[in-house]
C-alpha cells in the first residue's frame, strides 16, 4: 500500500509540473526537447517511458513518483526541493530568506531585506540565499506580510517615475499569470536585474517573454526577455526618494 506522504509527493510532483507547463518549460506533445519523452528521459533515465510520467500525473493511477525520480525532477528543471519532497517552502524557491523572529537586543527586526541590486541579481533566491550577517532588515508603515526585498536604483531609465538612487520595495510574484501589464516590476532573469514596466508576451495560452519597457524611453528602448524557469518577478509596492 502506497503510504500518505507518497501521495503527497505526488500530488506536489503534480503541482509543479502543471507550473512549468505554464511557464512553457514543458509542453506534452512537443518533439523538440520539451516533452513528456524529453521529461521521462530526465527523471528516469528513458525516453521511452513517456507513459510512466502520464501515470504519475493522472491522480486514478495507482503508480506514484519516488523521491529519488522527484529529486531528479527538481534538479533537472530548477525546482526546490523543499517544496516537492517535504512541502516546506514553494515550488520555485521564490521565498526569500526567513527573518529572526528575536535578532540581538530587544528589538524585532523588520520584513524587508534590504539588498544590492548586485547581490539580488547573482542570488538564487532561496531560504539561506541572504541570511547573513551583513544584511538589514526593516519595516514600514502598511507593508505588511512576507516575500519582500528593497534595494537601491542605480540609472536613470526609469525617470521621472523612479529616480536615480531612491529605494524601492518590492514584494515577489508567484505566478506569471498575477503579472499585469504596464505595472512596474523588478525581473530578474539569468544573472541581470532590470525595474521596468513589463507588458507579457503569450504564445497560445502561455508568457513566453516580456517586453521590458523604460519610463524614460527617449534615453532606453524597450526590449523582450524570454521567460524560462529562471525569470523571477517582483512587483515594485513602495518608492521611497531622497534615501
Amino acid at each position: 500500500m502506497i503510504g500518505e506522504d507518497r501521495l503527497e509527493l505526488n500530488d506536489r510532483f503534480i503541482r509543479v509540473f502543471q507550473l512549468l507547463e505554464e511557464k512553457g518549460a514543458i509542453i506534452k506533445n512537443d518533439r523538440n526537447g520539451k516533452g513528456i519523452g524529453d521529461v521521462a528521459e530526465k527523471v528516469l533515465g528513458n525516453k521511452g517511458y513517456g507513459h510512466i510520467i502520464r501515470a504519475f500525473l493522472n491522480t486514478d493511477d495507482k503508480r506514484v513518483i519516488s523521491y529519488s525520480q522527484a529529486r531528479k525532477f527538481c534538479r533537472e528543471y530548477g525546482i526546490n526541493e523543499d517544496y516537492v519532497l517535504d512541502g516546506s517552502g514553494t515550488p520555485f524557491g521564490f521565498d526569500l530568506p526567513k527573518r529572526s523572529s528575536v535578532p540581538a537586543g530587544n528589538f524585532t527586526r523588520g520584513n524587508i531585506l534590504y539588498t544590492t541590486v548586485e547581490a539580488f541579481a547573482g542570488s538564487t533566491v532561496g531560504p539561506d540565499s541572504f541570511d547573513t550577517e551583513e544584511n538589514s532588515w526593516f519595516s514600514l508603515p502598511g507593508i505588511q506580510g512576507s516575500g519582500l526585498v528593497a534595494f537601491q536604483i542605480n540609472g536613470n531609465s526609469m525617470e521621472p517615475v523612479i529616480n536615480n538612487g531612491d529605494l524601492v520595495v518590492c514584494r515577489e510574484v508567484d505566478r506569471m499569470d498575477n503579472v499585469k501589464d504596464n505595472e512596474i516590476y523588478a525581473v530578474k532573469n539569468n544573472g541581470s536585474l532590470w525595474v521596468k514596466h513589463v507588458q507579457r508576451i503569450n504564445h497560445g495560452n502561455r508568457v513566453t517573454h516580456l517586453k521590458l519597457i523604460s519610463a524614460n524611453h527617449l534615453e532606453h528602448d524597450p526590449f523582450v526577455e524570454e521567460v524560462n524557469i529562471h525569470t523571477r518577478l517582483y512587483r515594485v509596492i513602495r518608492k521611497i526618494s531622497d534615501f
